[in-house]
């Protein structure tokens, strides 16, 4: 099996940089072990428990490590996998894909750009009717929802 690389294994390594970095012992205490191990040691939380998996506030997700904004509520959907889905980010420039072969077959991970935490994977093809035929499958404890504010003027 291929090794993968993780957030925390490619902050030791002097080719990553982001623009927002801490060390690791930084991350460990800005974190929940929880949130420690799905976002620097690119875990998986387990299917169906993620607060956001089923959420349809509007608003804004951002990365739980660093703020970044990376998905709104308009671009989710319920694709019935356990997690949160959403059909594109933000912006192409929010989030870095990378390959990932660590499970023996090839998939996509995501990670957020301005910190390099682990987000979840990028599926294509699996024929949901959205408008990119792509599934953003991202874990709840990666992100945090910042409601959009009440509209005051009616």
């Amino acid at each position: 099996m291929a090794n993968h690389s993780t957030p925390a294994t490619d902050a030791r390594s002097t080719s990553t940089s982001y623009p927002q970095t801490k060390t690791e012992q930084e991350w460990r205490d800005q974190l929940t072990s929880e949130e420690y191990h799905v976002l620097r040691e690119a875990g998986t939380e387990r299917p169906f428990v993620g607060e956001y998996t089923d959420a349809t506030t509007e608003g804004v997700y951002a990365c739980r490590a660093c703020g970044a904004e990376l998905f709104t509520s308009e671009t989710k959907f319920h694709s019935n996998c356990g997690w949160p889905s959403f059909y594109t980010p933000l912006a192409q420039d929010r989030v870095e894909l990378i390959e990932d072969a660590s499970l023996g077959r090839v998939r996509t991970e995501v990670r957020c750009k301005a910190c390099g935490s682990h987000l979840g994977h990028v599926f294509e093809g699996e024929g949901y009717d959205t408008p990119t035929d792509l599934r953003y499958c991202m874990n709840s404890i990666s992100m945090t929802l910042q409601p959009k504010a009440a509209d005051s003027s009616s």
